[in-house]
């Protein structure tokens, strides 16, 4: 009994390690949520299958998954508004329960999921941010395939996914920004030498030479950038 818990626990190390290694080196959300879901179904035996459920606005949906069937599970989950990854999702408690219990607490849900072959479940928050929070949802076809050492081993992964997901979501909010950043510099530059043009041709000042194409922008609907870009090609071509 202590060689297998031993072996195990050397099994969840092993798991935890390479998690962590790909929390450290991916830079992809969904990649990320990918590789979670396949590493914890390695971590935990009892473990068949495994999906994230997001809630955004209230509304769930699946965002990573190990195969159809942990689908079909949540979409009968999502169709009847009750669940485990449901109840984990807005409570922010572990639920972990047996089929017998899934009849008791919720009905519907145990209906729709009658045939997809589920035994056990077992799912635990998933917290991004106040805006994107979840579960993530293990499957089992084993009656008693998940105990309370697997719950607290999913509560270890779901802390480290956490920790890089809201690592990651930072990275490409801050990609983005740069590269609104660099659009508005790029659109700046193009109108600054419009301008300059307009003053030169027109000999007018700063405010008027800006005034003329914003006028123009407006009665003709494009986007001052784009009417700044064809000025300026328009210009270039003449001198050609």
């Amino acid at each position: 009994m202590i060689a297998g818990l031993v072996s195990r626990l050397d099994d969840v190390t092993s798991a935890l390690d390479e998690l962590s290694r790909v929390l450290d080196e991916e830079e992809d959300l969904a990649t990320i949520m990918d590789r979670v879901c396949r590493q914890v179904v390695s971590a935990i035996p009892g473990a068949d299958m495994a999906s994230v459920t997001v809630l955004h606005a209230g509304e769930p949906r699946t965002v990573a998954l190990t195969g159809e069937r942990a689908a079909e599970v949540d979409r009968a989950q999502y169709g009847v508004g009750e669940g485990p990854c449901l109840e984990a999702a807005r409570t922010r408690v572990v639920q972990r329960v047996a089929v017998a219990e899934v009849h008791e607490r919720w009905p519907a849900f145990a209906v729709a999921a009658d045939g997809l072959g589920v035994a056990s479940y077992l799912s635990a928050p998933l917290v991004l941010e106040d805006e994107y929070h979840g579960s993530l949802n293990l499957y089992s076809e084993r009656t008693h395939g998940f105990r309370e050492l697997d719950a607290a081993l999913l509560e270890l992964c779901t802390t480290a996914a956490e920790a890089g997901l809201r690592n990651a979501r930072r990275y490409v909010r801050a990609r983005r920004q740069a590269d609104q950043l660099r659009s508005a510099l790029t659109s700046r530059a193009v109108i600054d030498q419009a301008k300059g043009i307009v003053m030169a041709v027109h000999q007018v000042d700063a405010e008027e030479a800006f005034n003329l194409p914003v006028d123009r922008s407006q009665r003709e609907n494009p986007k001052l950038r784009d009417l700044a870009e064809r000025f300026v090609d328009d210009v270039s071509q003449a001198d050609g």
